[in-house]
């Protein structure tokens, strides 16, 4: 039998089809389109860290956005997941240091393990719990999804993840768990993806865990390196080097002002806590302060910064005017035993001088020693 072929119809029902299409793409153009006019807030910070060396908070993570932890095997990646969620769980400060600002109607929590059994995922929530003096938080929900395959846990997290409007903050611990192979682009791709998806429209913080490659401080594979690309925020925790009891956790990118280096460390009950002075507790001979190995023009240099701000100080005064003026010059806080050996050394060479025990410290001649 045969068909009459029109070929105005055709004309006709494609240029249809074609109206059709850019229909559909202006109705989204104008969601993804910018408008400057357009008063949109800033992202609702999620957790934060309250600085020690200056004034405010840093913002570890908002929502919407996604942070990635990474770190060595037993660098204690997962006891600082453990400050992360018992952060996230209520409003008050975790360790002195951490606050969470997750909305009422967002705060609830989801903790995905990929990598460990039943018995290790318990424990670690038990802790949690007791880091927060609760023992069954109502708002925590954990998972262990060892025993299931990469695309049986990344369907299973994302059913969860839009199951529950109330989650406002999602750790993912073990994100290489959601490929078959972390050198897979197509598969890094896809699961980071996801993640800027499950994100922005549930409004959501998630924080996910990777290890580094044992031979450099990378990120492990293809996925490590989505993450980092597409990461609010990087933070690497490594185990000093010096004090295998302390764990450091340093910025490795932010796209807010980075937050401060800070430390922790286990303590007798099993729970994280803040390690107090880890700068000095921590130091190498590489990194150790040696006041003998400043030039003697740069301690000067400290002083007439000092006293271009009075013509004497008392030593408390003179204390808080050189750390003023060796973060000005050197760009780095130093301690009060560091400054000790500096005013030693100064009054040693008489760049500064007393007229008397407990007198005002006045500015001496600067004669190289």
């Amino acid at each position: 039998m045969e068909t009459n072929f029109n070929i105005e119809d055709l004309k006709a029902h494609t240029e249809t089809l074609i109206n059709c299409e850019l229909s559909k793409h202006k109705e989204i153009r104008c969601k993804y389109k910018i408008d400057i006019s357009e008063a949109i807030p800033p992202p609702q910070i999620a957790w934060s860290l309250t600085n020690t060396k200056k004034e405010g908070e840093a913002i570890l993570g908002t929502l919407g956005n996604f942070s990635l932890i990474i770190g060595k095997a037993k660098s204690r990646k997962s006891f600082f997941v453990n400050i992360a969620v018992s952060c996230a769980l209520g409003k008050d400060l975790i360790l002195n240091r951490f606050k969470s600002d997750l909305p009422r109607d967002k705060n609830e929590v989801v903790y995905f393990d990929t990598e460990q059994g039943k018995y290790h995922v318990q424990k670690a929530v038990k802790r949690i719990c007791a880091q927060i003096n609760v023992s069954e938080p109502s708002n925590l929900h954990s998972y262990y999804l060892r025993s299931l395959t990469p695309i049986e846990r990344l369907t299973f997290i994302e059913n969860e993840i839009y199951s529950n409007d109330k989650i406002g903050f999602v750790v993912i611990d073990g994100i290489k768990d959601l490929v078959t192979s972390i050198n897979d682009e197509e598969q890094a791709t896809m699961v980071v993806c996801k993640l800027l998806k499950w994100t922005e429209e549930r409004n959501i913080h998630i924080v996910t865990v990777l290890h580094q490659n044992k031979s450099d401080t990378n990120a492990r594979g293809h996925i490590g390196t989505e993450c980092i690309n597409k990461a609010e925020t990087v933070l690497s925790v490594t185990k000093a080097e010096t004090n295998n009891d302390i764990s450091i956790v340093e910025p490795q990118q932010c796209r807010d002002i980075e937050p401060e280096v800070f430390a922790f460390e286990i303590n007798e009950f099993g729970l994280p806590i803040i390690a107090e002075d880890f700068e000095i507790r921590t130091e190498t001979k590489k990194n150790k302060f040696d006041v003998t190995d400043m030039e003697d023009c740069k301690k000067y240099k400290l002083l007439t910064e000092v006293y271009s701000k009075g013509k004497e100080f008392s030593y408390s005064e003179l204390v808080i005017q050189l750390k003023l003026a060796y973060k000005s010059q050197f760009g780095k806080d130093i301690g009060n035993n560091r400054l000790k050996e500096i005013i030693t050394d100064c009054k040693n060479n008489n760049w500064l001088i007393q007229s008397k025990i407990k007198a005002p410290y006045t500015l001496g001649e600067f004669q190289s020693v």
